[in-house]
């Protein structure tokens, strides 16, 4: 029973130290649902890595099996609490960073220094996560990936030729003969997507410094420039992803893809 003494008008006053021992219980039981809380995010945050790690491991086997060479992928998962979606077994958003990606065309090498790829409403068992076997499948994916100006030159398969961004258009730099003079030409190409996903070039401005004052020079000049409007084929890229826009960047060609219902692992069982 709390401690009590008289007051001046001869009622018992009672002291503050059942209060005290109230506010400690409260903020004891606050401190231990802090606690709670902490481990639970905690546990989370451990899920999700052991999660991305897994991903990671399955997009590699992916990777390779379409004979596309990459750095290790980088993966993150998205949405919180991750275990809630362990448990419904899908995901809001998964996004795969691949760094060093390394295609073919025809036995050239076609370089793509980063591809970014987010995959969308992502399901994937329990079991597909904990013993690495199964399918994940996202819904949606879309890419941006970026490929090397030298490397689609090198598809184009003419001697010297420089390609490169100029006020958003493709730029193209080369040397060409022209009736027994090697000349410098320059201009721009109009850059699209082909019907079977390649990069379609329409070179529509071109020049030549010194070009002679000929009919038959600029007839030449633009006998060349047609040479390479040719659509160039991409190599395979990963998830199946379709090329949907390419535009010219001051750091290469920025290749724009998306796909649906994809996997995004190797199927193993």
């Amino acid at each position: 029973m709390a401690d009590s003494y008289p007051t001046s008008d001869g009622r018992p006053r009672r002291s503050g130290r059942p209060r005290r021992r109230g506010r400690k219980v409260l903020v004891t039981l606050v401190v231990l649902v802090l606690l709670l809380g902490g481990l639970a995010v905690a546990a989370d945050r451990v899920a999700v890595s052991v999660a991305e790690r897994t991903i990671a491991d399955q997009v590699q086997q992916e990777v390779s099996r379409q004979r596309i060479d990459s750095a290790a992928p980088q993966v993150e998962v998205a949405g919180f609490p991750f275990l809630n979606q362990v448990v419904a077994g899908r995901y809001e958003q998964i996004s795969i960073q691949l760094r060093d990606v390394r295609g073919s065309v025809q036995g050239n090498a076609v370089n793509l220094p980063s591809l970014d790829v987010d995959a969308r409403n992502v399901r994937a068992s329990l079991d597909t996560l904990r013993t690495g076997q199964g399918d994940v499948i996202a819904e949606t994916v879309d890419g941006t990936g970026t490929i090397t100006y030298d490397s689609l030159a090198a598809l184009l398969d003419r001697p010297g030729l420089k390609l490169g961004e100029r006020d958003g258009r493709l730029a193209v730099t080369a040397p060409v003969d022209i009736l027994g003079q090697e000349l410098t030409v320059s201009g721009t190409a109009e850059v699209t997507v082909g019907d079977q996903g390649q990069v379609a070039l329409k070179v529509d401005e071109v020049d030549a410094e010194g070009l002679p004052a000929l009919p038959l020079a600029r007839t030449l000049l633009n006998q060349w420039a047609q040479g390479i409007s040719i659509d160039v084929p991409l190599p395979e890229l990963p998830f199946q992803l379709t090329v949907r826009e390419v535009r010219p960047l001051p750091g290469g060609l920025e290749v724009t893809a998306d796909a649906r219902d994809v996997p995004i692992n190797q199927r193993v069982g």
